[in-house]
């Protein structure tokens, strides 16, 4: 083997480098604009192989996996954005081939503004095979979330090819070459940890399902007499619950019972971030039986689980019923398979299905593509609460046995486009059979299932703690109940979380019916809106910013329902102003929406809306700066269709404090806007 076959391209990403390091790099996930592209409508040189960590090779020759440009001199760009924001210290552009074009590279900020922090007045060819150009600055105030860089390629003859953009928050070099004979394969910091008797038996073990606050976990036992059906009943679905997070010791399982268990083949594949809903494998019938050509959930009620009701999916079939994986995502919006169908690449595919408007329906079931799917089975899929990385089970991508776990990152919104799949390495791949990987919402402990040394010779689950570097991102756990206002007691109802500088939806979940309490994942890089939405109610949202959060957490927050009655006041928590101004900021929209469409549904509704500030200041300033506010609020109400005789408005200043003015901590929560419902 000569040195160019053994010649590779590594990313040597900062955020996947040892100890402090982790987290701190990114690489672009999305395309915005481009201005062309060679070869226009095919595969190889798209746009779209910028996404990602550096993988063109060979280095130095023209390659398939990199972006070039049609060659139409000084006016040539790629604009790409990132899957969260960051204070950037750099940015990277990977020019796999004849570098020495780029002449202006500008950091988009989360407003969308751009700030140059390079110019190459004098560009032309440089005599590197390869070029990772390296641009670093000091930390600025904005936040980074997209890169556009500008190239004149009159002046660089030939072809040019750029392979990938990334930024990152240290002035570590995030791209380097290296030598390496084989893929490098991911490490774990410790050995795997057999669950012990409380979980494991002499029977078959298998499918974990880890609720994503790490307290309870769910798996499939096989021919255990304690089955409903007894030693004959093919799987039943057991549970079983934390008994000591520090020693991470489990109490002994239990048999989850009826109605998710019958005397047929019984499997649990998901359950939802606020354990009220789980997806379970098969159709169930009214008679109890079961049909393997699909789904059900089930979700909470006040007396157990709710009878299995079909999952209904686009255009679902499955040419090998016998093998099917199912996982539905900690938003509740996205459906993850293993199925066999005729745009299978061969064998079991990974397929993935978006929950459509009604709420209750999927669509077509969409391949991940070539790769993430080989001509030999890939299943077993666990989307991590990130939404982004996934870990799955395949015999296609070679191993250490006949199905080993991978892991791949999500570069773009298509869900076809991927980081090439890594294996998860022989302390977690071993000769015999590996798969059923899941993982809690911190991303400290991950379980599998595995043959080897397992109880009797059957197959057991393990834990495993993975090294920081292969975690998925970082996400911060909420958590409270839904209380009414009027009376805090608890209500049944559904939450949705939203993304407030786009307005996108990001989830939904259902509140437990007993208590209220709930459950939602918000990976970090964004700040969210999230609200409760119950018949005859009025929801008060709340926010959370997690741009620049770091480190897994956990958040308590009760959410407020207010009767729908007149005299009732509502805040309005996720209205932004500028500092001590009274222009709306952008992240105010998504709230101020859906008040227009409360009152558009309710046309007869009038209201007041009621501006507050601390006591900070001239008060007679202060007055001034709240009535300001509810005028610029009900503007724009009055712009999108509400009629101006509809609404009132007044400014209290700080004269009505609804907490303490001796700290920021407890003196925001007085700077404020509410609505009065005055007639209904």
């Amino acid at each position: 083997m000569n040195i160019r076959t053994l010649l590779l391209l590594v990313g040597i990403i900062v955020g996947a480098s040892r100890g402090a390091f982790a987290q701190r790099a990114i690489w672009a996930s999305k395309i915005v604009d481009v201005s062309s592209q060679k070869a226009e409508g095919k595969e190889a040189f798209s746009p779209e192989k910028v996404l990602g960590e550096p993988n063109a090779q060979p280095l130095g020759q023209v390659s398939n996996d990199a972006w070039i440009p049609r060659k139409e001199g000084a006016s040539e760009f790629i604009e790409v954005r990132f899957g969260r924001s960051m204070l950037a210290r750099q940015v990277t552009v990977v020019e796999n081939f004849n570098p020495g074009s780029v002449i202006k590279i500008e950091l988009v900020d989360t407003r969308g503004e751009r700030h140059q922090v390079y110019e190459n007045k004098n560009p032309g060819p440089l005599p590197e095979l390869f070029r990772s150009l390296q641009v670093t600055f000091e930390p600025a105030t904005y936040r980074t979330i997209g890169v556009v860089v500008t190239m004149n390629t009159a002046k660089v003859n030939g072809v040019n090819q750029i392979d990938a953009i990334g930024i990152a928050d240290v002035v570590d070099t995030m791209v380097k070459q290296e030598f390496k004979s084989e893929p490098s394969a991911a490490n774990v910091d410790s050995s795997m940890f057999n669950l012990g008797p409380n979980v494991n038996t002499r029977y078959v073990d298998t499918h974990p399902v880890i609720s994503p606050d790490g307290r309870s976990l769910f798996f499939a036992r096989q021919g255990s007499p304690q089955n409903i059906g007894g030693a004959k009943d093919p799987q039943d679905v057991w549970y079983a619950t934390i008994a000591n997070p520090k020693t991470k010791a489990w109490n002994p399982a239990k048999n989850i019972g009826g109605p998710i268990n019958t005397p047929g083949p019984n499997g649990l594949a998901s359950v939802s971030s606020d354990g009220n809903t789980a997806l379970l494998i098969n159709v169930y019938r009214p008679d109890g039986s079961m049909e393997p050509k699909g789904a059900s959930l089930t979700r909470r009620s006040q007396i157990g689980w709710s009878a299995p009701v079909k999952v209904e999916i686009e255009d679902f079939y499955n040419d090998d019923p016998e093998n099917v994986d199912y996982f539905l995502a900690t938003s509740g919006k996205v459906l993850l398979m293993a199925l066999q169908r005729k745009d299978t690449q061969g064998g079991q595919d990974i397929y993935v299905s978006f929950l459509k408007e009604d709420g209750k329906s999927w669509g077509k079931p969409r391949n991940l593509g070539a790769d993430i799917n080989t001509k030999k089975p890939e299943f077993a899929p666990f989307l991590a609460a990130d939404g982004k990385t996934l870990y799955f089970a395949s015999e296609g991508h070679g191993g250490y046995g006949k199905s080993d776990i991978f892991y791949s990152k999500r570069l773009d919104e298509s869900w076809t486009k991927w980081t090439k799949p890594r294996n998860l390495g022989p302390n977690v791949n071993s000769t015999d059979f590996d798969a059923y990987y899941t993982i809690s919402a911190a991303g400290e402990d991950a379980y599998l299932v595995s043959s080897r040394n397992g109880t009797d010779n059957s197959r057991d689950i393990f834990r495993i703690n993975l090294a920081s570097q292969f975690k998925p991102e970082v996400v911060t756990l909420v958590k409270g109940r839904v209380l009414d206002a009027s009376t805090k007691k608890p209500v049944a109802a559904k939450i949705r979380y939203e993304n407030l500088l786009t307005g996108e939806e990001i989830g939904v979940a259902d509140t437990n019916p007993v208590d209220g309490s709930y459950t939602i994942v918000l990976p970090s890089g964004a700040h969210y809106g999230y609200r409760a939405e119950a018949a005859n109610y009025l929801s008060e949202s709340d926010n959370l910013d997690v741009t620049d959060r770091e480190k897994y957490s956990e958040v308590n927050q009760d959410l407020y329902l207010v009767p729908f009655v007149v005299g009732q006041l509502i805040k309005l928590n996720n209205i932004f102003f500028a500092q001590s101004k009274f222009y709306l900021r952008e992240n105010s929209y998504p709230e101020l929406q859906r008040l227009i469409r409360i009152l558009k549904e309710y046309s007869t509704v009038e209201i007041k809306l009621e501006g507050h500030t601390d006591n900070q200041g001239d008060p007679a300033l202060n007055t001034k700066l709240s009535q300001d506010r509810v005028n610029e609020v009900k503007k724009y109400l009055v712009q999108h269709g509400i009629s101006a005789n509809r609404i009132t408005t007044e400014g209290y200043g700080g004269s009505k404090p609804i907490a303490s003015n001796d700290q920021e901590e407890t003196r925001k929560l007085n700077r404020r806007v509410e609505f009065r419902i005055t007639k209904k």
